[in-house]
């Protein structure tokens, strides 16, 4: 099954040079009296890096990854490999590092993730929008410091830096956003 530069989305999955991509971005531009072109930002689902391309003309084509997504739960870390469970038929799949290095900063134990496989072997996950992890280290707010709204680092239990408002202490639970790393509310 394939589509078209106009049916691509962002997220979706796609097949080019025998590897599985996602599209993270893409923009289209037409220049008078000239064939379109397209760039696109992939993710590469089995090593996670990115790449950039550009398409040219209307007849741009890209065939649809089959990729299936499940319901799936992290367990424990071995050396370098990170353990996760499929919610419903309790297989365990090992996922390297390298798979998984953009989550490694949001991943804490029993947390649920989409496990991506493609030809039915495991090669990346998908974290929820926003998790809550606790604040291991930061300084004590001192109330009246600011007339507006300030805010502070703050390390949480995975080691991630973040920026907190001055009211949050440690050992308080927050909620961050995984896609931008930001701090949202507390728990």
């Amino acid at each position: 099954m394939t589509v078209n530069y106009g049916g691509l989305r962002k997220g979706m999955a796609i097949e080019m040079d025998d590897a599985p991509y996602i599209v993270l971005e893409y923009e289209q531009r037409k220049m008078q009296q000239r064939a379109p072109t397209m760039r696109i930002k992939f993710r590469e689902l089995t090593t996670g890096r990115q790449v950039e391309r550009s398409f040219s003309g209307y007849d741009v084509d890209f065939k649809i990854a089959q990729v299936e997504r499940r319901s799936a739960e992290y367990i424990y870390q071995d050396d370098n490999l990170y353990y996760f469970m499929d919610t419903e038929t309790y297989d365990q799949f090992p996922l390297s590092d390298d798979q998984i290095a953009d989550a490694l900063r949001f991943l804490v134990e029993q947390i649920e993730v989409d496990l991506v496989l493609y030809r039915e072997s495991p090669v990346a996950i998908e974290l929820p929008i926003t998790v809550n992890l606790e604040v291991t280290e930061t300084v004590p707010g001192v109330r009246g410091d600011t007339a507006q709204g300030g805010t502070k680092p703050a390390t949480l239990q995975t080691g991630l830096v973040v920026q907190v408002p001055l009211f949050v202490n440690q050992g308080e639970k927050i909620k961050v956003d995984t896609r931008t790393g930001q701090y949202l509310s507390r728990v």
